[in-house]
């Protein structure tokens, strides 16, 4: 629907232009124009009146228009944020009649080889894998059990892990296979309840890990079908991901209730960022035949943010059309101005009306003569509108970025044809009626007006 707007826009543009110049190429149509601006200069106010409303109308377009397209961009760029370009590929354990066992091991999930096979995509800009499994994290004699998290930096950025003190892991700490580890909020709480956590030391497993940041408290992830499944972060340690490989391997002993399982799980998780919204689809679909044809069974799942894409596909066009249906009202008042004005010029000229018929001119002269009357009110009040609007979009987030205000702008080229091509058909309706009634004026009648 959209795309047919912009299609029918730029068509009436374009042929009013070839008409315009066509026009002006006959004797006919050079002197109609005249007449037009000799008509424009003699009632100079009345013809400001009468086009204001199309100046109005057109502006308020452009400047809508733009302030419209920044604030849906920064909407649409706040739900990316969210996870609408992130695809999460899972390691999942099948049933156990079909888990693959070597010596009571379960053995599962994503492989490094996986993880380098995403990177071959084009459309993958930034690949985060990460291990997550149930740990006992101790600080002198308080213990707490939460997920130990292996991953690389990029994972507090694609999870919007917000810092209340220190740092999050750096490269370095994964080159160097650091001992280092961040806390969630609740993990800090419970190991370091009357002292500042960064600095110490937290045993995970066998090894010290020296706390080099803390996490602010955050909401649980809803898991509604979007990028992410329902998570609580607050109970989480991360470490770098070398580290952990080289200090758990890559097999590790769940223990429940009295009993224990023994799990074989390179990666639990790779999170993948596609560089555009329309790549997302077809990257899940190739990665999902690429799983299909390199793991003998199904133990993987990929999940496409298919929520969140169609919410900022509704709001793109929820955006466009209401600013459409605004530019449409604002012109169509303008023009209900136009043909006001012409309807009041035909009677005041009448008689000049039974003079150019009594002299010769046909209807279709007169009816030319007003329709270009009008289409030139109406040109001239959309090009003026288009800098008046112009001029707003450019200037009031200036103004309102000097007292503390933020209004985001993106100028939509998309307007300057709608407003053209709209105000095109206003100014050809609020003319047609008056020039028809005009020609349709009996000679000897409109010679006997006064």
């Amino acid at each position: 629907m959209l795309q047919l707007l912009q299609i029918s826009s730029i068509i009436l543009a374009v042929i009013f232009v070839v008409a315009f110049v066509v026009m002006l190429s006959t004797v006919k149509g050079r002197r109609g124009f005249q007449l037009a601006l000799r008509s424009l200069r003699l009632h100079k106010m009345r013809s400001f009146l009468s086009v204001l409303g199309i100046i109005i109308g057109t502006g308020a377009v452009i400047a809508l228009m733009a302030f419209g397209e920044g604030s849906m961009q920064e909407a649409l760029e706040d739900i990316k944020r969210l996870g609408a370009t992130n695809i999460i590929i899972r390691g999942v354990k099948p049933p156990d009649s079909n888990a693959t066992t070597q010596s009571r091991i379960a053995v599962y999930g994503l492989t490094y080889p996986d993880y380098e096979l995403f990177g071959m995509i084009d459309a993958v800009t930034r690949r985060v894998p990460m291990r997550i499994f149930s740990q006992e994290f101790r600080y002198l004699d308080r213990k707490h059990n939460g997920r130990l998290v292996a991953t690389l930096p990029e994972y507090a950025e694609i999870n919007q892990l917000d810092l209340a003190g220190g740092r999050f892991l750096v490269q370095e700490d994964d080159d160097d296979m650091s001992n280092v580890a961040v806390l969630a909020a609740n993990t800090a709480d419970k190991l370091f309840p009357f002292e500042n956590p960064i600095g110490q030391s937290v045993r995970i497993g066998s090894y010290l890990y020296r706390v080099v940041g803390v996490l602010n408290p955050r909401m649980p992830t809803g898991g509604s079908g979007g990028s992410q499944a329902a998570e609580d972060f607050n109970d989480d340690v991360y470490i770098p991901l070398k580290t952990c490989r080289v200090r758990f391997g890559d097999t590790i002993t769940i223990r429940r209730a009295g009993s224990f399982q023994r799990e074989q799980v390179p990666l639990h998780q790779v999170t993948l960022t596609v560089s555009n919204i329309d790549k997302v689809k077809p990257v899940g679909a190739m990665i999902t035949d690429l799983l299909e044809e390199k793991h003998a069974q199904k133990d993987w799942l990929v999940t496409v943010p298919l929520d969140i894409l169609k919410a900022a596909q509704d709001t793109q066009e929820r955006y466009l059309m209401l600013l459409v249906l605004i530019a449409a009202i604002s012109l169509v008042v303008g023009g209900i101005g136009i043909m006001n004005i012409m309807l009041a010029t035909v009677t005041e000229r009448t008689r000049e009306i039974g003079v150019r018929r009594a002299l010769g001119a046909k209807r279709w002269d007169i009816t030319m003569q007003f329709l270009i009357e009008a289409i030139v009110q109406t040109t001239f009040g959309s090009l003026f509108g288009v800098l008046a609007g112009l001029g707003v979009a450019l200037i009031l987030p200036l103004i309102l970025s000097f007292f503390g205000g933020h209004l985001p702008t993106k100028l939509n080229e998309f307007s300057f044809f709608l407003s053209l091509g709209v105000a095109i058909v206003v100014g050809v309706a609020s003319g047609a009626y008056p020039a028809i009634r005009a020609a349709r004026l009996d000679p000897i009648e409109a010679l006997r007006h006064e």
